[in-house]
């Protein structure tokens, strides 16, 4: 991995033009270390990353558009525009746009870990089948959380 250099990201842009399907959401890296890892999302109507943890990383979430539903640590929330997230590491956590417009927002998780590989991987499957995503996520130290049971 590079060190982190100085400059500016611009809006529309990432890094070296990368930009990942995971989950049927947008995802746009924007700064990478050893140290963190940030990334521009989109979540368009009705996609979800569902219940997960993360053993290594604290993760943050700044929304700049839309709402956010989330679960945290089993209690139900949501964020707006300027509203951050914390997401401690061990801290079960899913996130869910219910609404009909789109999500945009600001992650980034520290240190990196191995999540910007887990991104090329998921975004690499021919299909994006649930039950694998869960056990390729498990390889790149996120666990995902079984659903709950029927009528839960």
């Amino acid at each position: 991995m590079k060190p982190l250099t100085a400059g500016v990201t611009k809006a529309n842009e990432g890094i070296d033009a990368i930009s990942w399907n995971i989950l049927g959401q947008t995802y746009v890296p924007k700064m990478l270390s050893e140290d963190s890892f940030s990334w521009h999302a989109t979540f368009p109507p009705g996609t979800f990353v569902p219940p997960h943890i993360h053993p290594t990383q604290d993760e943050f979430i700044y929304m700049l558009e839309g709402r956010l539903d989330l679960v945290l640590d089993g209690q139900e929330s949501h964020a707006l525009p300027g509203d951050l997230i914390k997401l401690p590491r061990n801290i079960p956590h899913g996130l869910f746009n219910k609404s009909d417009a789109p999500v945009k927002c600001l992650f980034w998780v520290a240190p990196t870990g191995r999540l910007y590989d887990l991104f090329w991987a998921i975004h690499s499957m021919k299909e994006q089948n649930p039950a694998e995503v869960v056990a390729l996520s498990a390889r790149y130290e996120v666990d995902f959380l079984p659903p709950p049971p029927e009528g839960a």
